[in-house]
């Protein structure tokens, strides 16, 4: 369409030009015949009348053939006959109506609204064949005649300017979209691919030999290029994940027994010695926890699931509270939780809850709050589901940082717990695992995480609603 658009616009410019330029040679050149035709009606009017006076009045007593008779002489045309005096002695209209043309001149000109052209006629006395003398014929015909015709010449342009162009519109639309019309194939097929990030699905062939097949021909080979390639990388990507899968579950066993004997190193020593095991065990356990979190997430990459039951996230939340009351500071952490029964991995909602505890708990300076809660809600299309609430009123999340929260090894600046950046991707994992989800709310000030997961069955009274009654405390 643009380019219809712009060809018809290109074709308007040079038929306008045109139109100026041969529209003015054309009216000049009708100009100068209409005057050429009144000189020369003028000519021939001083040769056609024969004008008759009285020798003794001197008036003229007769005029053939009459002024208003002529023929040849256009209507609406001025005839007047001047003496070499410069007097009228008679005229075509009487002279009260007849239009002040100056005074004879040979040779067109334009006077008022009229040419004039004037020529000098024998004059012949009455009764006789011989000649008196003469007198000058003036001639004047309206230019409304040749501005008629110059408005029509224009008009004529006007439209053939806009007729041209229109016409080129039309033609250009439709040799466009024809012309397009693979192009928009093109377009549809890699709008399609990009939104379903299937490389495999193929573009259209054009059946015809140009530009435009060539360019399908591209994309289809570069399609496969890029098929084969994440092909290729997908299975390099299951291999690392298989791989650190194994790798963290060989890892437990001898970490598990390198804690063991640094545990008793620990209790065996005592100075320096005692604090270098015990250092040393320190290192082991977080190790541990990495090893963990790695081998967490890569069961999540492969598809593995581990055995679930029914359990009560309430009651979860509490051990897990529990747990990192001796290492809050100077935070309270508050509890307002209600029985939701759900069918997971204990262990795994356990390390999602620490995650989101420690992750407020990290970015919040000492004597934040950070509030705890657990129940059921129910969402837009009425169904209900489990949700656990972390919140702080802490400096909240970032703006640049909310993107990619939940991504793997992403620290915030205000991280002062030296965690690896894995646990909100741990959190999103094992949400997603169970089929729910994690999402980071709006809490100014302060930073609000909702996670969601679907209720185990059974779960629910008659009326959707968990009636247990909520346990609250406060851990300092």
């Amino acid at each position: 369409m643009r380019l219809a658009g712009v060809s018809a616009l290109m074709t308007f410019v040079i038929l306008c030009a045109f139109a100026i330029v041969v529209g003015g040679l054309t009216v000049r050149r009708i100009r100068s015949d209409f005057n050429r035709q009144v000189e020369q009606t003028a000519r021939q009017l001083s040769t056609q009348l024969n004008v008759v006076i009285d020798p003794l009045t001197y008036r003229i007593v007769a005029i053939q053939p009459p002024l208003n008779d002529l023929p040849g002489v256009p209507e609406h045309s001025v005839i007047k006959l001047y003496t070499i005096g410069g007097t009228v002695p008679f005229a075509q209209t009487p002279a009260t109506h007849a239009p002040n043309l100056g005074g004879p001149q040979e040779g067109a000109r334009t006077v008022g609204a009229y040419s004039v052209d004037s020529q000098p006629a024998i004059v012949h006395v009455r009764g006789s064949d011989g000649t008196l003398g003469s007198v000058i014929v003036q001639y004047a015909r309206p230019l409304s005649d040749v501005q008629a015709t110059v408005a029509r010449v224009e008009l004529l342009l006007l439209l053939g300017i806009f007729a041209g162009s229109g016409f080129a519109l039309l033609v250009g639309m439709t040799i466009a979209r024809r012309a397009m019309a693979p192009i928009a194939q093109l377009t549809s097929a890699a709008e399609r691919i990009a939104r379903t990030r299937d490389s495999s699905l193929t573009v259209p062939q054009s059946t015809a030999d140009d530009e435009v097949a060539e360019l399908a021909r591209t994309l289809e080979g570069m399609l496969r290029e890029l098929d084969s390639a994440h092909a290729e990388t997908e299975a390099m990507l299951v291999r690392q994940r298989r791989f650190v899968a194994d790798a963290s579950h060989e890892l437990r066993t001898p970490l598990t027994s390198v804690l063991a004997n640094l545990e008793l190193l620990a209790d065996s020593l005592v100075g320096e010695e005692a604090e270098a095991a015990r250092s040393a065990l320190r290192s082991s356990q977080r190790m541990r926890r990495l090893v963990a979190d790695l081998l967490l997430l890569a069961r999540t990459d492969v598809g593995r699931v581990v055995p679930h039951e029914r359990c009560d996230l309430a009651q979860i939340v509490i051990e897990a509270a529990a747990e990192l009351g001796p290492v809050s500071d100077a935070h309270d952490i508050s509890l307002d939780v209600r029985a939701a029964h759900v069918q997971a991995s204990r262990d795994e909602l356990h390390r999602l809850t620490i995650n989101l505890i420690e992750n407020a708990l990290r970015h919040t300076p000492a004597g934040s709050e950070i509030r705890v809660r657990t129940g059921i809600e129910k969402e837009v299309a009425a169904r209900s589901v489990a949700v656990l609430i972390v919140e702080d009123n802490g400096p909240g999340v970032p703006e640049e940082l909310a993107a990619t929260l939940f991504e793997r090894f992403v620290r915030g600046a205000g991280d002062r717990g030296g965690s690896f950046g894995l646990g909100l991707a741990i959190v999103r994992a094992v949400a997603e695992s169970h089929g729910g989800s994690v999402t980071l709310e709006d809490a100014r000030p302060g930073a609000r995480f909702v996670v969601r997961l679907p209720l185990a069955p059974s779960n629910l009274d008659d009326d959707g609603q968990d009636h247990r009654p909520a346990a609250q405390a406060v851990i300092h």
